[in-house]
């Protein structure tokens, strides 16, 4: 049974490997800090973060999110180490909230590795306060238990730390926000919620009338369609290297397995029918259709994959959490994977070194029979590792091949047939896809990169030269000019996939040197204006998105949207920049900035196309903003890391193939919908 602590309240613990999940409304930074008997932290060797997230006996997350999973062995904690303190604290310079009065009241859990919670404290009565200790795991006459603490810090982590004795308070801090903002820069965005069992949700949403009651299934349901049952890295456990940061949230809005609100349609006794995946209390005029069945597999092969098979209620919902689950997937084989060939090479090595440790084993032939042994079982390993990962890769590359011509355009690739029956969209969709990730060992298999909307943070379309870059871009005007090329993609993505007259688009183009990438959008006429030239220009855009920014705020805070003017655009609004910073002084940085950070908010969203080292002369100014940006590369790149196990992925930006006419398609049509509208 629970224990369902308030603050102050302890409870003992009977268990020494624990976890500790903390789920919040917004991303947070979680920590720990070891302490003495006397409740002191001796050093920043005894504080787990996300820039240190590994210490004798606990783990943390490596990055902000909304949920943490710590690890913790209370066993393996130095015996010196009297106290474990859980801290969370709201990062700064990210353009989120800076108390955690306007988030969510934290909730933190501790649990059994079976998933059973021992005690839980959701940490509420805060207000201005940055960061909070929120429980302690503590050590008294030979027994550990657990405290809600509770303690907030309106000083942020530098007061926290320098509460609990620690001289170099301030600078820990400040490293460990530095770590936190450039792991979120580079962070893929979070999946939408999985099914409650921790395992990605293929089920049919409820069996048919006449099915066993007991929930099995027959061979070819869905459920049987993912590598592992949703575990390539072995049968019902997590992969290695997922660590406790993997999230693990619920179900979806859809049905889960065996969920009573999902009533079949009345029938024939033991007849099978249609499902109604209607929620009994959401009103709706019709049910989506059931997702659809793969042919029965045969024995002893893996079950074919279908498209849409995944919980949502409806068939872009299902593709889009069937999307996630296999980058999910690929995340967690390709973890299993190289955490075996790690294993195998230390294990290689510790037999080694036990060899040349003998002086007798060093002559002779036994030394190098040892030797070829170790060398064999490390070989044999590693091959059994990559049969595995094959096996997986070849049931994703399946999926992908039946997944990818059934999305929906604002999923799909511009090559993809569902662009010539193109119309204009009557609602907004769920995401966009602004290219695609891979991962070194699974070359040839490419997960779509979906980005929510409305979108949550600006691009940065990276126009300088990376390390990562393989030499085919001839020079640094081929490279700006494909820049500009990505960003106009994106933009025309994104004009696509909105209804008619809710998004517009501003282009600052200072030198005027965009214009054959931009004459897409020019042509068709789906800009909102002209695009703007010099510094006057700049100056005259900037003015206006910034106005447009402060009356919305001040309309939402003081619940007045109906005196908004009546000639302020309540569409989406899209600024594309090129070249930055050329045309902008001191005042037009500062207002770009304050783009980035507000604008998204209030429906007011940035596509930068910039080299960093043009800005060079800002220093330090401009780092906030280009940490607010999700940066993207007109080439591949390996420069996204994603927010489970902490994968490198290669960014590969969405082409439109040469030659082809798609684009001005696409914009034609809106144009001519906007049109339309505007009448």
């Amino acid at each position: 049974m629970t224990a369902e602590l308030v603050r102050g309240q302890n409870h003992p613990l009977s268990q020494a490997r624990l976890e500790i999940r903390v789920s919040a409304g917004k991303p947070i930074v979680a920590g720990a800090t070891l302490s003495d008997e006397l409740g002191k932290v001796p050093g920043v060797e005894w504080v787990a973060h996300p820039g240190s997230p590994t210490l004798p006996g606990i783990e943390v997350s490596k990055q902000a999110a909304a949920d943490h999973r710590l690890a913790c062995d209370l066993d393996a904690l130095p015996e010196t180490v009297h106290r474990v303190s859980v801290l969370l604290a709201l990062p700064s310079g990210v353009g989120g909230p800076v108390r955690f009065g306007a988030v969510a009241a934290p909730f933190v859990a501790v649990t059994g590795l079976d998933g059973a919670e021992v005690a839980s404290y959701t940490v509420t009565g805060l207000d201005a306060e940055s960061a909070v200790v929120a429980l302690e795991l503590y050590r008294r006459q030979g027994a550990w238990k657990v405290r809600a603490v509770g303690q907030g810090y309106a000083g942020g982590l530098a007061e926290l730390l320098t509460d609990h004795g620690l001289p170099q308070a301030r600078q820990l801090a400040g490293s460990i926000n530095e770590a936190v903002v450039q792991g979120l820069a580079r962070s893929v965005a979070a999946p939408p919620p999985r099914a409650a069992d921790g395992d990605r949700s293929r089920h049919a949403a409820t069996p048919a009338l006449g099915q066993d009651p007991g929930g099995a299934t027959s061979p070819g349901t869905p459920a049987q369609m993912s590598p592992q049952h949703g575990h390539p890295g072995g049968q019902g456990s997590t992969a290695p290297g997922a660590g406790p940061g993997a999230p693990q949230p619920a179900y979806p809005a859809g049905s889960a397995p065996g969920d009573p609100s999902a009533v079949p349609q009345p029938g024939g006794p033991g007849a099978g029918g249609p499902v109604n995946y209607s929620h009994p209390g959401r009103q709706a005029a019709a049910p989506p259709p059931p997702p659809p069945t793969a042919p029965p597999a045969q024995p002893g092969q893996p079950a074919q994959p279908v498209a849409g098979d995944a919980t949502g209620w409806s068939m872009e919902e299902r593709l889009y959490n069937q999307v996630w689950g296999m980058f999910e997937d690929l995340a967690r084989a390709t973890a299993a994977y190289r955490s075996a060939v790690d294993f195998a090479e230390s294990r290689m090595e510790q037999e080694l070194d036990k060899v040349l440790s003998d002086p007798r084993a060093r002559i002779g032939g036994q030394g190098d029979a040892a030797r070829e042994a170790a060398r064999a079982k490390q070989a044999d390993l590693v091959d059994r590792a990559r049969e595995a990962l094959d096996r997986d890769l070849a049931q994703l590359t399946a999926e992908a091949e039946v997944v990818e011509p059934a999305l929906p355009p604002a999923f799909a690739r511009w090559d993809n047939p569902a662009w010539h029956g193109y119309c204009v969209p009557m609602e907004i969709p769920m995401a966009v896809r602004l290219g695609d990730l891979h991962l070194p060992e699974s070359a040839g298999l490419s997960i779509p990169m979906l980005v929510r909307l409305p979108l949550e943070r600006g691009l940065w379309i990276d126009s300088g030269r990376t390390g990562s870059f393989d030499g085919s871009i001839a020079d640094s005007d081929d490279l700006r000019r494909l820049s500009m090329d990505t960003a106009v993609a994106h933009a025309a993505r994104l004009l696509a996939v909105y209804p008619a007259g809710e998004y517009t688009v501003h282009v600052i183009d200072a030198a005027g040197s965009a214009a054959s990438s931009l004459a897409p959008l020019v042509d068709t006429g789906v800009l909102g204006a002209p695009p703007a030239v010099g510094a006057a220009g700049v100056n005259e855009v900037l003015a206006r998105l910034t106005q447009r920014v402060d009356l919305v705020q001040m309309a939402v805070r003081g619940g007045a949207a109906d005196s908004l003017p009546s000639d302020l655009d309540p569409a989406e609004q899209l600024l594309i920049v090129n070249d930055f910073p050329h045309g902008f002084n001191d005042r037009a940085v500062t207002q770009l900035r304050y783009l980035a950070d507000e604008g998204p908010a209030v429906g007011v969203h940035l596509m930068l196309v910039a080299d960093r080292e043009d800005a060079a002369a800002y220093g330090p100014l401009l780092d906030p903003l280009w940490r607010s940006l999700l940066r993207l590369t007109p080439v591949p790149d390996d420069h996204l890391a994603d927010p489970w196990v902490g994968h490198t992925w290669t960014y590969d930006p969405s082409r439109v193939p040469p030659g082809s006419q798609v684009l001005q398609h696409v914009l034609t049509q809106v144009a001519t919908a906007r049109r339309a509208w505007n009448r």
